[in-house]
């Protein structure tokens, strides 16, 4: 049985990019710190130009963000956008 790959703390473990009709709504960024994975996420209200900052949310593991992340993308997609990863 192989060993689990280990990451640098620190490490990006994915993005997720919300849109909407063609406009950006959302992106949520998973990192892994070693002792907790943090989701960093930007918000694009409706008629705002630059995005908002939410979070960071902290989650004691990257299953944990996960977990978060996927109900997050899961209700984006409920109400219409388009999730794309990058």
């Amino acid at each position: 049985m192989s060993e689990p790959a280990l990451r640098p703390p620190g490490q990006e473990l994915y993005v997720r990019h919300a849109r909407l009709e063609g406009r950006s709504v959302a992106l949520l960024r998973a990192v892994d710190q070693g002792q907790a994975c943090i989701v960093e996420a930007q918000v694009w209200p409706k008629g705002v130009v630059d995005p908002v900052g939410s979070g960071p949310y902290t989650f004691p593991s990257p299953v944990e963000a996960t977990r978060f992340v996927t109900h997050v993308v899961e209700a984006f997609i409920a109400l219409g956008c388009e999730v794309a990863a990058s």
